[in-house]
């Protein structure tokens, strides 16, 4: 039986959208102005009776149609059952108390220790919070420059990595298991046979190095046998940056954007809010730079071009979306107005021409005071065109700087990546390959499709030749190697790691090795002379001949252990001269080669699991994409226009088969070169035609039970099978059938939906500084009039038939209540919210929020306190912007939810907030159907994993977990409110000052949009907050008075510019 067939009748496929519908509701303003999916827009009968069903028929009695077997899988990390940790030996223990306590140790009280999470694009500082010797949540660390105090989701969900059951536990050999002391036995006799040839035959393969201690070792090793080769290989790495600096510069640089200084921005292609090395800094500057408080009045502009919509697409003032094939003859066709030497404008047609010389003369109004950034995807020729531009501005120096690159080569020589890992593929094919380390990474899986990696290993393995793997999962490239060797999590291990502007960070362990696993500075020395060297004596060795540590060697570790950061070691700046030799190619030089087809296809890394690596954790797989809001899986974005030609549909008949819960999408088969995937489609608003972009990540077979799923409903799809070397971003040529056949696709972007109101508003700076008091116009369902010209409108009132104001603080049936003590309150600043998700995931990180997977997550059940609501404005074609919205808990004065429980489980406490009592709740539901912002969660199953071992010592102790049957929801963090006030009572029973509780969504936020605080304290940051002009009450009209409110969104669209 088809999946769609088990559903009830609220989810069959309903009537077709029409687009003359659309486009007719847009263009007499009688539709929605803000819409979250193409129904909402086009306003059907069928989706407004979805939406008034906030409880499907027969909800609670759908059977599980898995089993409740295979769902107390996904409740965990990993989907894995109890009693998988006991596999590895442990030790006899006892329990004894101590006889000299340790002062900091005190029951009860968490500690914090600075550590580092390495990635190839810089480190992240973070601050791991630590109960009773076990790391229960990441935070970020504000002495690092590199991110400021904020976390991304990567780093956060790495404690539900580190207590992944299903990480590997044992050294194996040929799929059994064995000790360390035999791999080691059998690595030292193959490597004495190496010696005698000065390691001839010994090859290494990494991913991108950025740690000093790491690269030095694997050099001493290379010294040691001058033969033996190291090579790097990294899905997601910088080598088309590194080439266009070379193009531009004749050699390597990272290049870094002081986005505090710039005023003007051009992105190209490029996602650094959210995707780029230093996005959380830059995140942090840029929206430092736009916003907009009392007294001041300025603020940044930015232009985004680009193919796939980003989250920095959706920030951008101006959004111009081209193909990949275009962005070159764009960039070639704005150099010259900018004054670039060297380059001539292509002749021909120029994608948004019209608009270059208004984009050229801003750009030159802020000399020295822009930014010209090209996407780390972007062809080579795209970076080097941004180099001459940023050159010709006058930014170079200014707003750019250059730096040697942070990542660390063979003899301290950067290869290109793909070129090295071809090397690798042409000697095991020449019979030069004896020994293969795979040092972390999974080139099985992720190398490009061409140098079918797989078959390398298994050949090398059929001639009995030494293959050896070292990672956290037993995965695809550790099934085809001899030896696998498990990895210890980088909150287990000692370590070092560069961030994006090179500060080195110290990496300290937290736990002891769950599975007695080795880092990769461990793993190494087998091909030393001191092969069980601990890796704390090899970093301290390494460090004690650095300059950066010379005096008080002791001194100077404690400090950078302590601080998280070796102070000194930033990359210096550099000074490097452009030369233009490459200007005067044509502008085909960024095509990529191609296919037979008419189709281009871009590839990029998965917003929540990246390159894969991260597939098996189930907060990332269940976290929401920030514009598509699909969780569970990934899915060919095509245009609206694009996926009415590939049905073969009219211009009268769908743009989607999007059904407001479920998504049953249509599958296409698509074909680049000789080889081929199906990939269910998803209609992506802003998306060019003629183009389909794959994420990468999913299709894994070899990882986890939460990453690999099954054989009858896998976890997405691998588009890696298309990636080739000389095409890894872009691919030209594709081509595109349709099958017949659909797949569920499961998201959240209409779930919880606050329908028929006004929620989102904007205004552009413009409006904003003439008329600050002033609601901007709001379309309302039912307008049929503009309103007259000329006329203004107070603050609240919408268009239509009723006026929208907020209630007075008398407008009440009831005796106020007075807030004596503490009256704590949020604001959240839609401006500089960039739609990261981190605050999702640091949330259900502190509050024990369950996983509950992809069935449950369709029928509306996943269970965050926190969403991140994405509201289009404009036509699906080409909207017109994006706002990302955060709702939690509004803790309303007047809370809907409380007078409706028969058994007063939720309540006001006297300082304001709105708690539940767990023990209390029967599960009647009442509270949910009766608050208007949806943000109440019910578990309907015991969606929490009570037995698996390793994932009871990662919940937070200070938060009861709740079990089947109870509501919840979001806060405040009340376990931080009462610590602050506790401490607070222990130093002579002061106030709580103003910054002292940070709520986890709070602390993760890259870019401050959230201020959590006392609203009696007039001097808090909360409360100046509230008295700014923007700022407002979601459903004010209600008369719910939320504690949480909202400042309005503003754009700086450029007057010269009009319809973008």
């Amino acid at each position: 039986m088809h999946i769609k067939d088990t559903l009830p009748e609220l989810y069959k496929i309903r009537r077709p959208l029409k687009v003359e519908d659309v486009r007719k509701r847009l263009a007499e303003k009688q539709g929605k102005e803000y819409w979250r999916s193409l129904e909402e827009l086009a306003a059907s009968d069928e989706f407004e009776e979805l939406l008034h069903r906030e409880f499907p028929r027969q909800a609670g009695e759908w059977d599980d149609p898995v089993g409740r077997r295979k769902f107390l899988k996904v409740m965990g990390a990993s989907l894995a059952l109890a009693g998988l940790s006991a596999c590895v030996y442990q030790p006899p223990e006892t329990i004894v108390p101590y006889v000299r306590q340790p002062e900091e140790e005190v029951p009860g009280k968490p500690l914090f220790f600075a550590t580092a999470m390495p990635h190839a694009k810089g480190a992240t500082g973070l601050l791991v919070r630590s109960n009773e010797g076990r790391p229960t949540h990441v935070e970020g660390n504000e002495m690092h420059p590199g991110n400021l105090g904020a976390t991304d989701i990567f780093s956060i969900a790495s404690i539900l990595t580190l207590y992944d059951p299903d990480r590997s536990q044992t050294i194996q050999n040929r799929g059994d298991t064995r000790p360390y002391t035999a791999f080691l036995a059998d690595v030292r006799t193959a490597l004495d046979t190496l010696k005698t040839k000065q390691g001839a035959g010994l090859r290494f393969l990494t991913e991108t190095v950025t740690s000093p201690s790491v690269a030095a070792l694997l050099n001493q090793i290379l010294k040691a046998l001058p033969q033996a080769r190291w090579h790097n290989f990294e899905p997601v790495g910088d080598g088309a940056a590194m080439a266009g600096a070379r193009l531009a510069f004749g050699q390597a640089v990272n290049t870094i954007y002081r986005f505090d200084r710039a005023d003007r921005v051009l992105a190209l292609d490029s996602d650094f809010l959210a995707a780029t090395p230093g996005n959380l800094r830059y995140a942090r500057d840029f929206i430092e730079k736009r916003r907009v408080l009392a007294g001041k009045a300025e603020m940044n502009r930015l232009y985004a071009v680009e193919t796939t919509p980003t989250n920095t697409g959706a920030k951008a003032d101006h959004r111009f979306a081209v193909k990949p094939s275009e962005l070159e003859t764009f960039a070639r066709a704005l150099a010259p107005m900018l004054n670039v030497k060297g380059i001539t404008a292509p002749s021909g047609s120029v994608p948004h021409a019209d608009k270059l010389q208004a984009i050229a003369k801003d750009l030159q109004s802020a000399r020295g005071k822009s930014i010209v950034i090209p996407g780390d995807y972007a062809p080579p020729v795209i970076h080097a065109l941004a180099h001459a531009m940023n050159d010709a501005l006058g930014n170079v120096g200014q707003t750019v700087v250059y730096t040697d690159p942070i990542a660390f080569g063979p003899n301290d020589q950067l290869t290109d990546q793909i070129e090295d890992l071809r090397a690798l593929v042409n000697d095991i094919d020449a019979g030069q390959v004896e020994m293969l380390i795979i040092v972390g990474g999974n080139p099985v899986y992720n190398a490009p499709a061409d140098f079918q990696f797989r078959e390398r290993l298994k050949k090398l393995n059929e001639q009995k030749k030494l293959t050896a793997h070292l990672g956290l999962h037993f995965d695809e490239t550790s099934e085809w190697c001899l030896w696998h060797v498990p990895e210890a999590h980088f909150l287990e291990a000692w370590g070092d790691a560069r961030a994006y502007d090179g500060t080195v960070s110290i990496m300290q362990p937290l736990i002891a090795p769950l599975y007695r696993g080795r880092s990769a500075l461990e793993f190494l020395t087998a091909f030393t002379d001191t092969p069980e060297k601990s890796g704390y004596d090899l970093l301290r060795d390494y460090w004690r001949t650095q300059p950066q540590m010379s005096g008080d060697f002791e001194h100077t570790w404690r400090r950078a252990v302590h601080d998280g950061i070796i102070a000194g070691t930033a990359a210096k700046e550099k000074t490097v001269a452009l030369n233009t030799n490459w200007a005067s190619q044509p502008a085909a030089a960024s095509a990529q080669t191609t296919g037979g087809g008419q189709f281009e296809i871009v590839f990029r890394p998965d917003p929540s699991i990246y390159d894969g690596r991260h597939a098996n954790n189930g907060w990332l797989q269940e976290l929401p994409k920030p514009l598509t809001k699909l969780c569970w899986d990934n899915a060919a974005l095509v245009s609206p226009t694009t996926a009415r030609q590939l049905f073969n549909l009219g211009s009268e008949e769908a743009t989607a088969t999007y059904k407001g819960i479920e998504y049953m999408a249509p599958v296409i088969k698509l074909s680049f070169r000789n080889q081929t995937i199906n990939a269910p489609v998803f209609i992506m608003a802003g998306q060019p035609d003629g183009v389909v972009t794959l994420h990468l990540g999913y299709g894994r077979t070899r990882v986890g039970r939460v990453g690999a799923g099954t054989t009858q409903q896998p976890v997405g799809f691998n588009a890696y099978a298309l990636r080739f070397a000389d095409a890894p971003w872009y691919a030209a040529g594709a081509d595109v059938k349709t099958t017949g056949d659909t797949y569920q696709l499961v998201g959240t972007q209409l779930h919880f939906n606050m329908e028929g109101r006004d929620i989102v508003i904007s205004k552009t700076l413009d409006e904003y500084l003439h008329h600050p008091n002033e609601k901007p116009e709001i379309v309302r369902e039912g307008a049929s009039t503009q309103p007259e010209e000329g006329t203004t409108r107070p603050l609240g009132e919408g268009i239509g038939t009723e006026k929208h104001e907020e209630p007075g603080p008398n407008d009440t049936l009831y005796t106020g209540f007075s807030y004596n003590g503490y009256k704590w309150g949020m604001v959240i600043d839609t401006t500089a919210c960039v739609g990261c998700n981190s605050c999702i995931i640091a949330c259900q990180s502190e509050n024990n929020i369950p996983v509950v997977g992809k069935e449950q997550v369709a029928r509306r059940r996943e269970m965050h306190w926190l969403r991140v609501d994405a509201y289009f404005k404009g036509l699906a074609e080409n909207p017109d912007g994006v706002y990302f919205m955060p709702v939690p808990c509004m803790h309303c004065e007047n809370a809907p939810c409380e007078p409706v429980c028969p058994v007063n489980a939720t309540v006001h406490d006297a300082e304001g907030t709105n708690n539940m009592v767990y023990n209390r709740c029967v599960g009647t539901r009442y509270c949910s159907n009766n608050c208007p912002y949806k943000v109440r969660r019910f578990n309907f199953l015991l969606f929490q994993d009570w037995t698996t071992p390793s994932l009871k010592l990662m919940r937070n102790p200070e938060v009861s977990v709740r079990s089947r049957g109870v509501m919840e929801k979001c806060t405040y963090c009340i376990q931080r409110i009462q610590n602050a006030k506790i401490d607070s009572e222990r130093e002579n029973g002061r106030q709580v000052r103003d910054g002292e509780i940070v709520t986890a969504c709070q602390s993760s936020c890259p870019t401050n949009a959230i201020i959590f605080g006392n609203l009696n304290d007039q001097a808090s940051g909360v409360s100046k907050w509230q008295r700014e002009p923007r700022n407002y009450s979601l459903l004010a009209e209600l008369n719910t008075r939320p504690r949480t409110t909202y400042l309005s969104a503003l754009r700086n669209p450029n007057p010269e510019i009009q319809g973008t």
